[in-house]
């Protein structure tokens, strides 16, 4: 008769991994991860002590005037003394309360959101807030002076034109995708056209056009705003864009979905918009941030139709004959900005992903 010894129960493995195993996983799991490793570092060490040493130990912040700059680092005085410009453009300094007023609406906006459960009340909270937004900017109103968006200018240019832009290319974008997804041959071909024209045009000729071209199709004698002929192209631009992210979010709901909501006897209108396309959103909710990053930089190119944002004042106030030379605090400062916003829009993402349970895999 064999004997078995007996042994102790081991443990269960751990779930916490150390720091020295996400090393041996993540950078040095072969010669190759290892060998890019070592480049990553080198590069690293190449680039950011240099940058350290010009961006903040030999920098110089205090003063008014060039001749303080005399570190051999960044002359971050620069910023500072042009930073109304950068964040405001020509907007007249007596009115900027108005425009921190929009911003400071829009915290509360944020803040609301995060306690209202109705997605109607939302809405309309939404809605009130870009047209009171509009009013204190624009003014003629309540006796506020009416500010040009000639004036317009700087950050507040920079987010406005993407704010307007993806709000109003959302519904455009969502009629454009159902449209495509449409069974009538009409409907169907002129959203394809549609679509697939706007896509294979780069956003600087839709500038142009929108700039150019518009204001033929209105009565003579009509003057069209510069920033509304804009405002126009981006969204129609982006439009096309948001659609094909939602038609992959459409073609990603199971044909049983379709199938159960036309048993319980739902229309074609219920049954999209309580049925298929917050599915399909919620698939399609990073591809849809990563357009409105996309967006967002791209606003840079109202340069060419003479509409000033953040690196367009960057530009103009470098050419400044006092502060030549020092172009490139500004540009460092346009990417700092543009990163921050950027990374906002990416960690929201993230968070609505969480929310709704995009990611299946836990």
């Amino acid at each position: 008769m064999a004997v078995y010894s007996k042994k102790e129960a081991r443990k269960a493995p751990s779930n916490v991994k150390g720091l020295t195993f996400w090393l041996r996983e993540n950078l040095f799991s072969s010669p190759f991860n290892v060998a890019l490793t070592l480049l990553g570092v080198m590069l690293l060490v190449w680039v950011i002590p240099p940058f350290i040493k010009w961006a903040y130990l030999d920098a110089n912040f205090a003063g008014s005037t060039r001749e303080d700059c005399t570190g051999g680092g960044a002359c971050w005085v620069f910023i500072r003394m042009k930073i109304d410009m950068f964040m405001y453009g020509f907007y007249p300094s007596e009115f900027r309360w108005r425009v921190n007023t929009v911003y400071g609406l829009f915290l509360v906006l944020v803040a609301a959101f995060r306690y209202l459960k109705s997605p109607v009340l939302k809405i309309v909270l939404a809605h009130v807030y870009f047209i009171a937004g509009f009013l204190l900017v624009h003014g003629g109103l309540a006796g506020l002076e009416v500010v040009p968006t000639d004036k317009w200018g700087g950050l507040m240019l920079t987010i406005m034109v993407a704010a307007v832009g993806i709000v109003s290319a959302f519904p455009l974008g969502v009629i454009l995708a159902l449209g495509r997804a449409s069974h009538l041959p009409i409907i169907r071909s002129l959203s394809v056209t549609y679509i697939e024209f706007i896509r294979g045009v780069p956003l600087i000729t839709i500038l142009f056009m929108s700039s150019v071209i518009l204001p033929l199709f209105f009565p003579e004698g009509m003057n069209f705003d510069k920033l509304l002929r804009a405002l126009i192209g981006i969204a129609m631009f982006e439009a096309a864009y948001i659609a094909e992210n939602i038609r992959g979010g459409l073609q990603s709901i199971p044909k049983g979905q379709y199938e159960a909501a036309d048993a319980i006897g739902l229309s074609y209108w219920q049954k999209m918009f309580l049925v298929i396309l917050p599915q399909a959103l919620k698939v399609a909710i990073p591809n849809l941030v990563g357009v409105s990053i996309a967006l967002f930089q791209d606003t840079t190119l109202v340069l060419i139709i003479g509409l000033f944002d953040l690196l367009a004042m960057v530009r103009l106030s470098a050419a400044d004959s006092y502060w030549l030379g020092y172009e490139t605090e500004g540009y460092v400062f346009v990417t700092f900005i543009f990163w921050f916003f950027c990374y906002m829009m990416s960690n929201f993402s993230q968070k609505l992903e969480k929310r709704f349970n995009t990611n299946l895999r836990k």
